[in-house]
């Protein structure tokens, strides 16, 4: 999917579609009052009071058919610079035009107007209305003013434009495909994982999910161990005290848990780093030590505001697949190609293609010498080039204690998902007085990198199911193997014999052997979106074979067991 906010000519487009749709809710309902209207990355919105009245999906059509009226009418848009007295006295009957402009201090205040509408805006605008041909409203939310629950709710009407009724006809079908991959909908469905009133945000995994999971950890320690890590797990809890020297108790306690214990605070863990930094002053490491990199799938819990929760998507426990590397300065370059090597691998057997983007020093509030920052960007940048990755810098969004490298995954229908993470940390190696003996008897600190590849390994499982439409490839799949007798009485032996066989080589496999009609089940196999449905009959048992069919195929085939067999174990063993 495109992203709107980043297309220059989408973006112009999207923003003169906002007021289009201001102008036809002002003549639907007059008493409207707008607050603010910007281009998203899926289109525009714009924040509304109506007074007493609710908007549902249902009233979009008739905006829209207002929408249409205004465009064929085709009035010029004309943009007008005014002095901050008379933007007060112009919008004099709007608390909401008002609070925005007794805020602009030291800056152009500008109105864009089209026939008797007009507003305060940036801009800019295309030309006429006219031009604003193609576009949908998607649907309407509520919204805090200013996103303060203390604050009266507005209604926020979200919408979209493009340039041609094409572009806009394939946005719908990727928007209606995207609700059919909707990894809430089908993690239920494939009854992998469930939420609960009693836990708001805590995930509850059940056996087809936790076979998933699972799987990708296992995944996850088998590539790291041919990376050369060694493997840690840190306490969930810890005091007050190593939170104060990581800077977290003072600069990110309200999303902390805290309790009690022994007459002392502790805290949940928010991240596993801090627990990381007290397992490397264990030891005494030596430069000949260097680079070590140790890996730690450690749960940690944020309190994340009610309203954001979101599935596997926004959670307030998960598990990071986190890492950090500890390295002299000169080994810096190269670990970070060998990184991205690594990512490359790992997300190309998802089939997940990337952009990487290099999120440099912050205006203010950021720690070290800008010499050092400049260094570390350059090596970073450096890096991405040596591994034959273009890069996209995202200037001052950089964390106070170091630039990082973004991966922003691509999946199936094009959406972009940030997940893994390069940080260079310049804070923690300092607070925690982290050395290593160099060459020369001294004490030098080490150079360290965070970095994660799924980022989280639900939020990754929520991806995925998304990615995949909750059709995972057989390696993956929880259910592998569906065996479909087609009399279960008379081919009973038959095809429990192929499931112990099958079982006894690693796979995943059932028998389907209810008193239901071999379409029904068939039909309910390919609804569960198992991979492999074997069919046998008479024939089948007589020649020592199996009736193969994929999942979404109609096709089937006929093959020996040893075929299928030798088959399927290429397949799970290539991840293909």
């Amino acid at each position: 999917m495109i992203n709107i906010k980043e297309h220059a000519e989408l973006n112009v487009l999207n923003h003169s579609g906002a007021h289009l749709m201001a102008q036809a809710v002002k003549r639907l309902y007059p008493q409207a009052m707008f607050w603010v209207g910007p281009v998203i990355t899926e289109g525009f919105y714009y924040d509304i009071d109506l007074g007493d009245v609710v908007l549902s999906e249902s009233d979009l059509p008739k905006i829209e058919a207002e929408m249409k009226k205004i465009s064929k009418d085709g009035k010029r848009i004309v943009r007008e610079e005014i002095s901050k007295e008379e933007a007060l006295e112009r919008f004099k009957d709007d608390p909401y035009k008002l609070d925005l402009i007794h805020n602009m201090e030291g800056v152009t205040i500008s109105t864009y107007k089209q026939g008797e509408f007009e507003d305060l805006c940036r801009g800019p605008h295309v030309d006429t209305v006219k031009q604003i041909k193609f576009f949908k409203l998607l649907k309407v939310s509520g919204a805090y003013w200013k996103g303060d629950a203390n604050n009266k709710m507005l209604q926020r009407v979200y919408g979209i434009v493009f340039d041609t009724q094409e572009a806009l006809d394939n946005h719908l079908y990727l928007l209606e495909e995207a609700k059919k991959r909707d990894h809430k909908k089908l993690g239920k469905e494939l009854e992998l994982f469930m939420m609960s009133e009693y836990g708001p945000g805590f995930p509850f995994w059940l056996n087809k999910g936790m076979i998933l999971r699972n799987i990708l950890e296992n995944f996850w320690y088998e590539e790291h161990t041919k990376e050369g890590y060694e493997f840690i797990k840190t306490p969930i809890m810890l005091s007050q005290e190593l939170w104060e020297v990581s800077g977290h108790w003072f600069n990110y306690k309200e999303n902390m848990y805290i309790s009690d214990v022994d007459d002392r605070q502790f805290a949940i863990k928010p991240m596993n780093c801090p627990g990381g930094m007290l397992v490397y002053k264990n030891r005494l490491y030596s430069y000949k030590d260097l680079p070590l990199r140790v890996g730690e799938l450690g749960l940690v819990h944020r309190h994340e505001a009610s309203g954001a929760l979101n599935g596997l998507f926004r959670v307030r426990t998960f598990t990071q697949d986190d890492a950090h590397l500890y390295m002299t300065p000169d080994q810096v370059e190269d670990e970070i190609v060998r990184l991205i090597a690594f990512f490359d691998r790992v997300y190309k057997i998802f089939g997940l293609q990337y952009s990487i983007e290099l999120s440099t020093r912050p205006e203010e509030k950021y720690i070290g010498s800008i010499e050092v920052w400049d260094e570390s960007e350059r090596i970073l940048e450096s890096a991405c080039k040596k591994s034959g990755h273009s890069v996209k810098v995202n200037p001052g969004d950089g964390a106070f204690y170091g630039p990082k490298l973004d991966f922003h995954l691509q999946d199936s229908l094009g959406r972009a998902w940030q997940c893994g993470t390069i940080q260079l940390d310049m804070n923690l190696p300092e607070r925690f007085d982290l050395t290593y003996v160099d060459s020369d008897g001294s004490k030098k600190r080490p150079i360290m990198l965070h970095r994660v590849i799924f980022g989280s390994v639900e939020r990754f499982i929520g991806i995925l199911i998304e990615h995949y439409a909750g059709a995972f490839p057989l390696w993956l799949a929880p259910d592998q193997i569906r065996i479909l007798p087609v009399n279960p009485e008379i081919h009973h032996d038959f095809a429990h014999e192929l499931k112990d066989q099958l079982l006894a080589l690693g796979f995943r496999v059932e028998v389907d052997e209810r008193n239901e009609k071999l379409g029904y089940r068939l039909r309910e196999a390919q609804m569960k979106k198992v991979p492999v449905q074997l069919t046998i009959g008479d024939k089948e048992v007589e020649n020592k074979e199996v009736n193969l069919r994929r999942y979404g195929s109609q096709a089937s085939e006929t093959v020996k067991v040893e075929d299928m067999i030798k088959s399927l174990l290429s397949e799970v063993k290539e991840k293909r």
